[in-house]
Order: structure tokens, then sequence, then C-alpha cells
């Protein structure tokens, strides 16, 4: 008797269908095809003896497991659940009359409990999108996707409950996940989460450093590249822990698009539902090109850093002693926002839409502009220096310098404008973007493109003078020409301007100071 169960195979952070075939004919063995890892191949042994340990038989006969489409390679431990009742139902074991309308994922553990999978969010989005009834997954998988109301997501914990759902004959509302105990206890712990304990910075406890101040709201305003230069102690790291504090919290689509990212990762499933929170991601220096942009063996491509940080912050401290093969990758996905990482059998693209803030010192000893402190020769400045090359320089919109406050001045300091200020001004200007790119697949100023520019950015004449003039004076590319444009329609935003005006594009220009100044020397 031939049976076919629905699954699901995740490539990138979309799930396309996979049928899991069982047929039990005349013959002898477990012949399992259609182009399986070794994960997937070790699945015979698992589902055999979860099978027994629940005093299934298994039949005397063939089994013959095919996975379709037979020319798409299917990896991990996923099929399980679906092989094992393909084994009941083929076998006349049990019925399951609407088999066909339930896609079914998971892991059995050898005593028929069901262990959690990656990519559960994506596969209950495809399952959704092709009309099913319903998604039976592991529990705590199955929270990732509970806040799709369109289709039933159910929760096992055991492969006899995934039986009890598709016989049809028991009411299982209880294995709903929104009806599930986890998913309750899940609920109680995200509002009991009290706001000061998330150990976020706030901005009014940065004493000074009111233009660096400045140039962080803009670039969370606008969601802008950003680089902090300056001595030890002068506050990068703090300004960059602060900007997570006034972030807008994302839009459904950010949502999704994040939480399938982390469901793919296999980092889903911590909270109820989709994540609301933006990523805050601050891998070490030392972290490896494969960790940063993405990768893994054959076609099983995980995301990187810079995929993890999608909708959010990626926070790079000591920037200039990462390798300078992991600082020029940044280059593709700083201008495209996408990340394609190719291999000999595969190539998955992930979304890289992130805000690059980095933060480096000047100098080895890092002290070069604070008067005689400074111990680096010249040669040295500029070989510590030479690894931001121009054009990773062209990709950040806004560059910083800070300096360390003295003891006078630090003492003399009142304490600064609370970060809940900073970002009403943030959520307004974000508002402002909302609306107008309404028609457009973007959400800040940032994203744009030429085109998108052309229109939304239409410069007066005076304007159209003070660049030419800027662009002469300070030897700019015509990349860095547009991401003035970008910066100074955020200021814009955030003064409540419709048109841009001369004075937002000369403090656009005046957060590229990297590209008309030498500091090695």
């Amino acid at each position: 008797m031939l049976v076919n169960i629905i699954g699901a195979k995740c490539i990138g952070i979309d799930a396309v269908p996979v049928t899991v075939e069982v047929d039990v004919v005349p013959g002898i063995g477990i012949h399992l095809v259609g182009l399986a890892d070794t994960a997937v191949k070790e699945s015979l042994l698992r589902t055999i003896t979860a099978l027994q340990a629940l005093e299934y038989h298994i039949p005397g006969r063939k089994i013959v497991i095919n996975l379709a489409p037979a020319d798409l390679h299917k990896s991990g431990s996923g099929y399980d659940l679906p092989i094992a009742v393909g084994i009941i139902a083929a076998s006349g074991q049990g019925e399951f009359p609407a088999l066909c309308d339930f896609l079914v994922m998971g892991e059995l553990g050898l005593d028929g409990a069901v262990r959690d999978i990656a990519g559960a969010l994506p596969v209950a989005d495809m399952a959704r999108a092709r009309g099913m009834k319903a998604c039976i997954l592991p529990l705590h998988s199955a929270v990732e996707a509970a806040e799709f109301t369109d289709i039933d997501i159910y929760g096992v914990e055991t492969l006899a409950e995934c039986v009890r759902i598709l016989k049809g004959v028991e009411d299982c509302q209880e294995l709903l996940i929104r009806n599930t105990r986890t998913w309750r206890k899940l609920q109680r712990a995200r509002q009991h989460v009290r706001p000061e304990t998330s150990g976020v910075m706030d901005f009014a406890d940065i004493i000074g450093q009111e233009g660096a101040k400045r140039g962080v709201e803009i670039a969370a305003a606008g969601g802008h590249n950003l680089i902090m230069m300056g001595p030890p102690g002068s506050g990068k790291s703090s300004l960059a822990k602060a900007m997570s504090g006034i972030l807008p919290p994302m839009t459904h689509e950010e949502s999704v698009v994040t939480s399938k990212i982390y469901s793919v990762a296999g980092l889903g499933g911590q909270a109820p539902g989709l994540i609301r929170t933006r990523p805050f991601r601050t891998p070490h220096y030392s972290a490896s090109l494969p960790a940063i942009v993405g990768g893994g063996a054959g076609d099983n491509i995980i995301p990187g850093e810079i995929t993890l940080a999608h909708g959010g912050v990626l926070f790079l401290d000591e920037f200039n002693q990462m390798p300078r093969s992991v600082i020029e990758a940044l280059r593709g996905p700083l201008e495209d926002r996408t990340v394609t990482v190719s291999r000999l059998k595969a190539k998955v693209s992930y979304p890289a839409s992130f805000m690059l803030v980095a933060a480096s010192n000047p100098c080895p000893c890092g002290y070069y502009g604070e008067g005689d402190k400074c111990t680096c020769t010249p040669s040295q400045r500029i070989s510590y220096l030479s690894k931001l090359s121009g054009p990773i320089l062209d990709r950040i919109d806004i560059h910083l310098w800070l300096h360390p406050l003295d003891s006078q001045r630090m003492l003399a300091a009142r304490r600064g404008e609370p970060s809940a200020d900073v970002a009403a001004r943030v959520l307004k200007a974000r508002i402002a973007q909302k609306h107008r790119f309404a028609q457009e697949p973007i959400f800040t100023n940032a994203e744009m493109n030429n085109k998108q520019i052309e229109k939304y950015c239409v410069l007066s004449e005076t304007c159209r003078e003070a660049m030419s003039k800027i662009m002469e004076r300070m030897n700019l590319s015509m990349r860095a020409f547009y991401r003035i444009i970008r910066v100074a329609r955020t200021i814009a935003d955030i003064d409540g301007a419709e048109e841009i005006l001369p004075g937002h594009i000369i403090e656009a220009a005046g957060y590229r100071f990297l590209d008309r100044q030498n500091l090695g020397q």
C-alpha cells in the first residue's frame, strides 16, 4: 500500500515541499532513496527502534521509502516522523483519512519522543501558503509558528500524539500549540520580563559626547552604517550598546523575515511567536569568514552573523583587528543587503539588511590624536588603518571621532538626554519613512537605491550648489555622493522637514571625514 506524507526542506529562509512516499511490497529489506544525506539515512534505525518501542511491528516485507523530488538533496533529521507515520499507514497498522491535509516533520528518539528541528517557521509558512489544513511539529519548534492563525499548528512530544491527531477520532485541541502548557509558560515569562534588566545602556548614562550621540541618533533613524574611532575609554562601546535602546520595534514583515532566519539557524523557539526585538549581534573580532558571512558543508549552508543581524545591528568592536578578508567580505552585503554563499553543489541567498556599527582605535596603541600620548610611528599607523579600504569606507554613511573627556568636564557634566526621548524622535523619523516607502520593498532611507533617491530626494538648486562644492572640495566618489543624500534625507525626517535643506546636506557631509583625511600621518 502506497502512502504519501508531506514534509519540507529549507532552502535559504524559504521551504519547499518534500513528499515522503512509503510502500510495502513483497520482498526483503528497507530501502531509502531520494538523495538523502547521512543524517536522513540514519533515520531508518532510529525510526524502526522507536516503532518497536511503541509496540508497532515491522512488516516482514520490503519497505521502500522515497523522498521526492529525487533530484533535491535532503538533509537533517526532520524526516524521522513522516517516515514513521508512513510505515504505520502503509503496513495497515493505522488509518489516517486526512493525511494529505497535514504537513509532518520531526526527529524521533529511540523511545518514540519527538525532538525539535530547525526551520519550523518557514516550513509552517510554506504549508499555510499551499492551503494545507495543519502542521504537526515538535512542541518547541511549533512555538515559532504559533502566530499563524489561518492554519492549525500542533505541537507534539511523542509519536503517539502525532498518531492520535492523524487518526481524527479523538479531540486533540489540547495539542494545538496555543493550548499547550509550554505556550502559556512562555507567555507568562514574556509578560514578566522587566525592560530595566535587559542590560541596555541609557543615553543619559553616557557623559558628554553630544556630537557622537547626534550621529548615533541619525544612524538609528535612517538605518545607516556607522563607524566610531577614538582612544580607549572614549565611549565607543557604550554608544553602540545604547543604540539598541533607541531603535523602533520591528514591523510585522521584518519580524517574519528575522524569525525565519533564526528558525533556519536553529535559534528559534526561545520566545513565543515571532521575534519582536531587533537583533544586536556582537561577534568577536577573531570570528572566521564563514562565521560572519555564513557557510557549511555541502548544501547545509547556515546563516552567518550578517544574516542573524538582519533588521538590527551588527556591532564589530576592534574593527581594525579583524582579518582583512572578513572586512572586505562585507562589501557586497553592505551594498546589496543580501549575501549569497556558494558551494560546489549548492548556492543559497540570505537577506542581510543590517546596520553596521564598527568601533576602532585610530592606531595600535590607541591614542593617536590625543596630544603626545601616541607612541606609534607613522608607518605603524598607516599599516593599522590600511585595513579600512576606500570601498569599505564608501559604504559606511557616518564617521564619528570620539575624544575622551577630561576629569574636570566629567565631574561638571550633567545627566544627558534619556534614551526614551531620543527613541521618540527616531520613531517619528521611521514613521515618515514608512509612509514614504509604502509602495516600495524597503523600510529605511539607507536602503534606497539610486532611482529611489532621485524620486524621493529631489534637491533644490541651492542644495545642488552645496553638493557640487562639497564633492569638489572633498573629492568624493559617486557612492559617497548618494550616501550623503540618504543621510541628509534622514536628518530632514528628524527635523520634520518635507524637503532636504542645505543645512541637512552640510551636516551629512560633515560625517564623512575619513574620506578626506589621511589619518596615518
